[in-house]
């Protein structure tokens, strides 16, 4: 069995009660979703480290994400505070075309998601 979910045409459900789950069929959870998708011990053994690192690598993400909403929010009070504009629509265009730039479409997604969290929506 591919997968733990039956496609029907009302959306996903879950399997039908006879049917084995993966975990069920598959003891060693080599396709579960807590696995690796591998029984071979060095790919496994690799697959953990790799992920570790993506762990790492998303939790230095948020935390970077959170830290730059507080300042582009500071900045936003500063300005108003100061008679300033709620938005500097040349700032933005900057800020996306650098993402997009350097990430192409998916970049231009990122960034107004960024601008969005610091800004709020328009």
């Amino acid at each position: 069995m591919m997968t733990d979910v039956v496609k029907h045409s009302s959306g996903p459900t879950l399997p039908e009660p006879d049917q084995p789950s993966v975990e069920a069929s598959d003891p060693a959870g080599a396709r579960s979703g807590t696995g690796t998708g591998t029984v071979e011990p060095t790919a496994a053994a690799r697959i953990v480290q790799i992920r570790e690192r993506i762990d790492e690598i998303d939790n230095a993400l948020i935390s970077l994400w959170q830290e730059r909403a507080a300042l582009s929010q500071e900045v936003g009070v500063t300005r108003m505070a100061s008679g300033g504009t709620r938005l500097v629509l040349s700032r933005e265009r900057e800020i996306l075309e650098r993402f997009r730039g350097a990430l192409g479409a998916d970049g231009t997604q990122l960034a107004l998601l960024l601008l969005r969290a610091g800004r709020g929506p328009l």
